[in-house]
């Protein structure tokens, strides 16, 4: 094992699930409910709770605590709970009903789940998702999302990398959006019995912690950039990920990292923050004036088959090229799983083809994924059917068509699996605080299988958090009389307001974007695709010097007192920054290769990721120490009980 320098972090106790329950693992769910105190139905309105982020978790959460008769309010900072990222999941979602007959189960789920994450996740964790994820699809479907039916009329699905059994439900290429839909309208119906007020365009900027627990956020008024402190029972962050650390990314522009990080600066642990996920479907880079990538789905590949010439450098037009000289080599080094290995496998498969010179389009940074034969044995007609809105948004994009021409793809950074770490009931190491979906780290260990986001967020939202919450507020109520004059929540807001004066008196000569996009470069080029010690080494010291840089020189236009996205952006990337620099000290002290974690001196003889069970097999979480101060590492034992660990293959 390379030892890291003893300064970028010190060792601290280690930190357990105290709430997971014990026993046969398929009833530790119901194990764990019967066990959480209740609220009673008329004692719920006297309990509040607050939710940050309306995505498929923060939406699901916030329109089933209100049902339930909970007071809640709801911040975004979009101008619609709508536009949510959560729309741009485009494939489908899990769930374990079988309908195709083909040997899946909640078991098969559960092994696929953890399989998919190289063992770098929780048993208990995964197993409640699979239990539960029949049920999301029984809600959504009460709700109208016109999910895809079959010949027969039963919901259809599809394969997504990973698995071997067809789980997938989806509505054409546009699921995402199509449930978020349906936890809107949820949302909209307990905004309008008045049990949830939903604010948009509202920055959550700091939470405040009142004698140790989370009791209430201070949001910006994004058009009017008023401070206020609201108070609450219980806080919920359901704000997504931080790929957009890498600048580049899947996600949108307006997705970042700062309500977690800010939760963590308070006490909230981080957990594996260099377990992000680099998706190998995407519209490759076509030049620097991007900003932001765009996904193509994984399930182009139930279809797609994805090739490169085998001649280095052949810049044939791909309709000239012979089946002969093709490589179709996801078909011919997975065999089992062919184009549908998981997205780590993929990603880096397609990289190393293209450092081999085998890559296609401008700069060689390019697979093809080919629908020609799929039209030919189904006809235009049913790829119209299953594909139709993604392929119109390839054209719309290249400006080429992929009914003629194999599409161009390549990986890009997009999901997150580090997040604030939580424990079964899904609250972090502040009482009160809890956190779901994309946010949190809990259930797809070093790498997330296609499909399964969405399943996450709602399970979630839906099922999961409503639960547990209960157990926490009937014990926990605010005390009487604290309100938003608490010495805790005044300083909350003064500390917002300094850091909002410290942004715009930097007066400096750089865009807040030119700082982003170098920052995006160095992440992505030292913590990646693939990671080695010395250039992660160089990446902390990278990191550092451009942050100085940023507080020295950036440019920070306009004032507080209206509607300023620099001054937005500029929050966010200086948050960035510092949640870059812990991603890589991450990365640095996790000597072994697992799942989206690929350090290239640990990897098998055929350059797959080989796992250190001896030494890794934990949860790593992050305490914040102060500025300036070396983080705090807390490892959480992860312990398989229900399966075995082995090398993960899917040849």
């Amino acid at each position: 094992m390379g030892a890291v320098r003893a300064e970028l972090f010190t060792t601290g106790e280690p930190i357990a699930d105290t709430k997971a329950p014990t026993g046969p693992i398929q009833d530790r769910w119901d194990a764990r409910r019967f066990a959480l105190n209740l609220v009673s139905p008329a004692n719920r309105r006297r309990r509040s709770v607050i939710v940050v982020g309306t995505g498929l978790a923060g939406a699901s959460a916030a329109a089933t605590l209100g049902e339930a008769g909970y007071r809640v309010k709801s911040f975004c900072y979009q101008d619609s709970p709508r536009r949510a990222h959560s729309i741009a999941a485009q494939g489908g979602i899990n769930a374990a009903k079988d309908y195709r007959n083909d040997g899946d189960s909640i078991r098969r789920l559960f092994y696929d789940t953890v399989k998919g994450g190289d063992y770098r996740s929780r048993e208990s964790n995964v197993y409640r998702l699979a239990q539960v994820s029949s049920a999301i699809i029984d809600q959504c479907v009460a709700q109208g999302v016109p999910f895809a039916r079959d010949y027969g009329g039963l919901l259809d699905t599809r394969s997504f990398g990973g698995v071997q059994v067809s789980r997938t439900f989806y509505a054409r290429g546009q699921t995402g959006q199509q449930l978020l839909l349906g936890a809107y309208q949820a949302l909209e119906r307990q905004a309008a019995a008045g049990t949830v007020r939903v604010g948009t365009r509202h920055e959550m900027l700091e939470l405040i912690v009142i004698d140790g627990a989370a009791r209430g956020v201070v949001v910006r008024d994004l058009v009017t950039g008023g401070l206020r402190a609201h108070l609450a029972d219980a806080v919920v962050l359901a704000t997504g990920g931080y790929s957009n650390v890498y600048h580049l990314s899947t996600n949108a522009m307006g997705c970042n990292a700062s309500a977690i990080w800010r939760a963590h600066r308070k006490g909230a642990f981080f957990a594996n923050p260099c377990f992000t996920q680099i998706h190998p479907t995407c519209i490759p880079v076509s030049g620097v004036h991007q900003s932001k990538l765009t996904l193509m789905s994984e399930s182009l590949r139930n279809d797609g088959r994805i090739w490169v010439p085998r001649q280095a450098g052949d810049g044939r037009d791909p309709r000239e090229i012979p089946e002969s000289e093709r490589d179709y080599y996801l078909e011919r080094a997975y065999p089992s799983f062919g184009n549908l290995v998981p997205r780590d496998v993929a990603s880096r498969a397609a990289k190393n083809q293209c450092d081999a010179g085998r890559g296609v389009g401008p700069g060689g940074r390019g697979v093809y994924l080919d629908f020609a034969e799929a039209v030919g044995r189904l006809g235009r007609a049913a790829i119209e059917e299953r594909y139709g809105n993604l392929f119109e948004m390839y054209q719309k994009i290249t400006d080429e068509d992929p009914y003629q021409v194999p599409m161009r793809i390549y990986p890009a950074a997009h999901y997150t699996m580090g997040g604030l770490w939580v424990d079964y009931d899904l609250e972090s190491t502040i009482p009160g605080l809890f956190v779901v979906g994309e946010a949190n780290f809990s259930d797809h260990g070093a790498n997330r299988l296609g499909a399964s986001a969405l399943m996450q967020g709602l399970a979630d939202g839906y099922f999961i958090l409503p639960n547990t919450i209960s157990g926490y507020l009937a014990r926990n109520p605010r005390p009487e009389g604290l309100d938003e004059t608490h010495p805790a929540a005044v300083e909350a807001v003064k500390d917002a307001r300094r850091r909002i004066g410290s942004l715009l008196a930097i007066d400096g000569r750089r865009t807040v974007e030119s700082f982003h996009r170098e920052l995006g470069s160095i992440v992505w080029e030292h913590c990646g695709m693939e990671r080695t010690a010395l250039g992660l080494r160089e990446a902390i010291d990278a990191i550092g010097a451009l942050r100085e840089e940023f507080w020295a020189d950036a440019k920070v236009t306009g004032t507080d007192g209206e509607l300023n996205q620099t001054l937005e952006r500029a929050g966010r990337v200086a948050d960035f920054f510092e949640l870059a620099e812990l991603m890589c000290i991450d990365a640095l002290h996790r000597d072994e290769s697992c799942g989206s974690h690929f350090r290239s001196e640990s990897q098998t003889a055929d350059g797959e990721a080989l796992r250190d069970d001896e030494h890794f097999a934990y949860v790593a979480a992050w305490e914040f120490t102060g500025d300036g101060s070396a983080p705090v590492l807390h490892r959480e034992p992860l312990v398989f009980q229900n399966l075995e660990l082995t090398q993960r293959s899917y040849r």
